[in-house]
C-alpha cells in the first residue's frame, strides 16, 4: 500500500514537472514563427520583430537567481505554481496588445515570470525524490520542456495563416493555460530545503558560494553554456542552410525542422534510464558525441543527410541537458540547490543568446562549415571539461578502479523513489 502511494506520488511529480514545462516552454517560443507577420503590421524590420523573442529569453535569464534565492524563503511549490499561472495569464493578454511596444512590456514581464520554473524545477525534483528519483523524473522535465517549444513553435505557426499573428498566439495560450491547471492540481509540496527549515538570507548567499566552489557544479554550468550555445547557433541559421542554395526549400517546408525537437523529447527520457546504468559522466560524455556527430552530419549539401544530422544532434543535446541538468541538482548541497538551478538555468539561457548570436556572426561571415567548425570545437571543450571532473567522494574510494564519478552515479536509478512520500497536500 505505501509502495503504491509513494509510485502514484512520484507520478504526480512527474506530471506537474512535465505539464509546466510545456506551459513555459510554449509561451517562450510561441512568438517565433509569426515574426514576419508582426514585422508587416508594425513596419518593422527583422531585427527589431526578433524582439518580441529576445525580450523574454533576456529577461527569463535576468529574474532566475533573484528568483532562485526567493524559492529557498518562500518554497519551490509556491514558485513553480505561481510562474505557471502568471505566464499562461500573460500569455492570453498578449493577443490584445495594442502596440508593438506594448507587446514587448509583456513579452518582458511573462519572461520574469516564465523564469520561474526552470530556476526551481530542478532543485524540487530532488526534495521531493531525493537523489536516487530525480534522473528519470528530470527527463521527463526535460521532455516536456522540448514539447513545449516545439509545439509553440507549430501552433502558432499552423494557425498563423488562418487567424493571424493574434489569433496564433491566442492559441498557444489556450493551451498553456491548460497545462498551467493541470500543474496546479498534480503538483505536491517538495521536502524540507535543509534540515533546520527555510535558509535565512545570510544561509543563500553561502549557498552560492557552496554553488561556484564545487568543481562538478561548474562543469555542468559550463556544459549548459556550451551546448546550449552550439544547439542555438545551428538552428538559428538552420533557416538559411536550408532555404538558401543549392537545398532551396521554401520558408515554410524549412519550419518543418523543429519536428527534430520530437526526437529530443525521446532521448531526455531515455538518458534518465541511461544514468541509472552507465553513470552520469558517461551518459554526459555520451550526449555530448552524438551532438558532435549530428552536427558534422549537415556538412554535406544533401537534404537527407541535413535532416538526419538535426535529428541526431537535436537527441544528443537534449540527452546532454537532461543528464547535466539532473546532475546539478544531485550534486548540489541542500542548502545550495536553489542557487545551483538558478546558475545552470543563466549559464544555458546565457549560452542561447551569446551562443546564438555569435554563431550567426560565424555563419554569415564564413558559412556554414566554419560555423560547424566552431560548434564542434565547443562541444569539444565541454567534453574535455566533463571529463575532467571528478566526484568529491573519489578519495574515498581511492582502491576501486572505476572512476567515483560513474560507480556512485550508478547508484541512482531513475525508477527508485524515496522511501516515504513527503510533505504529501
Amino acid at each position: 500500500m505505501v509502495t503504491e502511494r509513494v509510485r502514484g506520488d512520484v507520478r504526480r511529480v512527474t506530471l506537474a514537472v512535465a505539464a509546466a514545462g510545456v506551459c513555459s516552454f510554449a509561451l517562450l517560443y510561441a512568438p517565433q514563427p509569426v515574426l514576419p507577420q508582426l514585422a508587416e503590421q508594425y513596419g518593422l524590420d527583422p531585427g527589431r520583430a526578433s524582439l518580441a523573442v529576445s525580450v523574454a529569453t533576456a529577461a527569463l535569464a535576468i529574474a532566475v537567481l533573484p528568483i532562485a534565492v526567493l524559492s529557498e524563503i518562500v518554497g519551490r511549490r509556491p514558485v513553480i505554481i505561481a510562474s505557471v499561472l502568471a505566464s499562461a495569464v500573460l500569455g492570453l493578454l498578449l493577443p490584445l496588445a495594442p502596440s508593438f511596444e506594448v507587446l514587448l512590456v509583456l513579452r518582458a514581464v511573462q519572461g520574469v515570470a516564465i523564469a520561474g520554473f526552470p530556476a526551481v524545477a530542478a532543485a524540487y525534483l530532488v526534495e521531493r525524490l531525493g537523489r536516487g528519483g530525480v534522473a528519470a523524473a528530470v527527463g521527463a522535465m526535460v521532455a516536456g520542456n522540448t514539447v513545449g517549444g516545439m509545439l509553440g513553435r507549430l501552433a502558432s505557426g499552423g494557425t498563423a495563416g488562418l487567424f493571424g499573428w493574434r489569433g496564433a498566439l491566442a492559441a498557444v495560450a489556450v493551451l498553456a493555460f491548460v497545462c498551467a491547471v493541470l500543474t496546479v492540481v498534480t503538483v505536491p509540496a517538495a521536502g524540507p530545503a535543509a534540515p533546520g527549515g527555510r535558509a535565512p538570507l545570510r544561509g543563500i548567499l553561502g549557498g552560492f558560494g557552496l554553488a561556484l566552489r564545487k568543481p562538478v557544479l561548474l562543469a555542468q554550468y559550463a556544459v549548459a553554456l556550451l551546448a546550449m550555445g552550439s544547439f542555438v547557433a545551428l538552428y538559428n541559421a538552420a533557416g538559411f542552410r536550408l532555404t538558401g542554395d543549392p537545398l532551396g526549400l521554401s520558408p515554410a517546408v524549412a519550419s518543418l525542422v523543429f519536428l527534430a525537437y520530437a526526437m529530443g523529447s525521446v532521448s531526455s527520457v531515455v538518458a534518465g534510464r541511461l544514468v541509472g546504468r552507465f553513470g552520469r559522466r558517461r551518459s554526459l560524455l555520451c550526449g555530448l558525441a552524438i551532438t558532435a556527430a549530428g552536427t558534422a552530419l549537415t556538412l554535406p549539401d544533401s537534404l537527407p543527410l541535413v535532416i538526419a544530422g538535426f535529428v541526431v544532434l537535436t537527441g544528443g543535446f537534449f540527452a546532454t541537458h537532461a543528464v547535466a541538468n539532473g546532475w546539478a541538482a544531485a550534486e548540489a548541497p541542500p542548502q545550495a540547490r536553489g542557487p545551483a538551478g538558478g546558475l545552470y538555468t543563466q549559464a544555458y539561457y546565457l549560452g542561447s543568446s551569446v551562443g546564438g548570436t555569435l554563431g550567426s556572426v560565424v555563419y554569415g561571415h564564413a558559412g556554414w562549415g566554419w560555423l560547424v567548425v566552431t560548434v564542434t570545437g565547443w562541444l569539444l571543450v565541454a567534453f574535455l571539461g566533463s571529463l575532467a571532473v571528478r566526484a568529491p567522494s573519489a578519495a574515498a574510494h581511492s582502491g576501486s578502479e572505476q572512476p567515483a564519478a560513474d560507480r556512485d552515479d550508478r547508484g541512482a536509478q531513475p525508477l527508485v523513489v524515496p522511501q516515504r512520500p513527503r510533505h504529501l497536500p
